[in-house]
């Protein structure tokens, strides 16, 4: 019976350790870089687009969206850009040269992204030397856009940074070591960073 129970009660701590173990994970947090890849921007009005048809110069054209979503284009006339994806509109146009073209190879680029300007951009707050409201590019982390806002000042608390993320539904914080990032070149917590995200530097209490 006694080496029973004892079995019993070393059964028990192992799934405590385990339950402690997993539930200790969901801390970290799950990052994804290219949960907003250029691949699957929409386009908006005045978005600048440039759209290539290949060994038919006279067919490329760079042109505005204009406010009723359309893009006009040469040879076929207006085609409806806003709120679809480049690869979209490129399938649209080449279907309709068709008609006019054997086997069109058609390529729609955004070149400027006038329209969710501010949508795809990362702030800096606090205290930092510059605040700042900066584009997003794929790649960049946490050091990247608080060096971008000039560094922090000698009244921060770095390590008590907090890097904020809107979902649908709710608004996620999580803990930045920056201190440890400047000072040690500790990269545990220099998160890369996702449009719309916002990173604050506490000032030090005194």
């Amino acid at each position: 019976m006694k080496i029973y129970q004892a079995l019993l009660a070393a059964l028990f701590s192992l799934v405590l350790a385990a339950c402690a173990t997993t539930q200790g994970s969901t801390d970290a947090p799950v990052f994804n870089p290219d949960a907003q890849a250029m691949t699957q921007y929409h386009i908006g009005v005045d978005d600048l687009l440039e759209v290539s048809v290949w060994n038919n110069p006279d067919l490329s054209v760079k042109v505005p969206v204009r406010p009723d979503g359309r893009i006009t284009v040469p040879l076929i006339g207006d085609v409806v850009a806003g709120g679809k994806t480049p690869d979209q509109v490129s399938a649209d146009i080449k279907e309709r040269l068709k008609s006019f073209i054997r086997d069109p190879q058609v390529a729609v680029i955004v070149t400027e992204l006038r329209s969710h300007e501010y949508l795809l951009r990362v702030r800096v707050t606090g205290a930092v030397r510059n605040p700042v409201s900066i584009p997003y590019h794929q790649g960049m982390t946490v050091l990247d856009a608080v060096l971008a806002a000039g560094g922090i000042t000698e009244f921060a608390a770095p390590d008590r940074t907090e890097l904020y993320r809107k979902t649908k539904s709710t608004t996620s914080s999580y803990a930045v070591q920056l201190g440890q990032i400047l000072q040690d070149g500790k990269l545990g917590t220099n998160y890369p960073v996702q449009p719309g995200d916002v990173i604050t530097v506490p000032q030090r209490s005194f």
